[in-house]
């Protein structure tokens, strides 16, 4: 999954791709680099991002959105946590929505994304975006993690949601520290046992930096290494900025891994 962020303000590339021809260059950039899908994001969630409206994210998205469908044929995710939102960006031509907020929209995102029949991708955070690194606690973020799914994955199933239509993400950086972090990527295959699929967005962030004193031009490589481990972790989908270099990392992983055991 390749990141195209449409903002002003994300914490790794805000700026950069929030006018129409650069966002559709960086989209030719994923899709030569063989991104299987691309992400499309038009409100920062970083560590202390303030809400933008739901006209504003809709201006981002939208057009860059129909850009992309009419010059290639690869699937589109929404990046969004409001319902209104993933509605108009589905009807455009996208097929998943990634929603960040743990399914704060309730009832209605899920309405909205059974009626396009799209995919969901469900993630964990503690608080929301402007104070969520504030004294994040757990007594075990693994199995709080999991309970918080298998919640979440009852009330989806419920309305009608089936979880093997739902991926799961547990949130890496959202709501945590570093020990946090780096205790759900190493257990990250127990989330596979609710019966939906992993998906690990670890592409670039600050944890990195509170591991290895990286600045944020000096972490690919520890991303790299990030993505690896949760394929080991039996993740299934990456979402990441560096499509190429992270595509030949997982394949080289799956090549050493067919081997068996050693």
């Amino acid at each position: 999954m390749g990141i195209l962020n449409l903002t002003p303000d994300s914490f790794y590339d805000g700026g950069q791709y929030n006018r129409l021809e650069a966002a559709l260059d960086r989209a030719r950039t994923l899709v030569e680099e063989g991104a299987d899908l691309l992400d499309l994001g038009g409100e920062s969630t970083r560590p202390g991002s303030e809400p933008v409206s739901v006209q504003e994210e809709l201006n981002r998205v939208l057009p860059v959105l129909r850009a992309i469908r009419e010059r290639w044929q690869i699937p589109l995710s929404i990046d969004t946590t409001k319902p209104q939102v993933a509605q108009a960006a589905l009807a455009a031509g996208a097929s998943l929505v990634n929603d960040v907020s743990g399914l704060s929209g309730g009832k209605e995102m899920v309405e909205v994304v059974n009626q396009a029949q799209a995919g969901y991708v469900l993630m964990h955070t503690q608080g929301q975006p402007r104070t969520m690194q504030q004294n994040p606690s757990y007594q075990n973020p693994v199995i709080e993690v999991y309970r918080f799914f298998q919640d979440r994955l009852d009330f989806c199933s419920a309305l009608g949601l089936n979880r093997n239509r739902i991926l799961l993400d547990p949130g890496i950086g959202f709501g945590k520290l570093l020990a946090h972090n780096l205790e759900l990527l190493r257990m990250a295959a127990a989330f596979t046992r609710t019966g939906s699929l992993t998906l690990l967005g670890t592409s670039n962030k600050s944890f990195l930096a509170k591991a290895l004193g990286l600045d944020l031009e000096e972490r690919a490589a520890a991303s790299l290494a990030t993505q690896v481990l949760g394929l080991v972790s039996q993740a299934s989908f990456f979402r990441v900025h560096q499509v190429k270099e992270t595509k030949q990392a997982l394949a080289l992983a799956r090549l050493y891994r067919s081997f068996g055991p050693s």
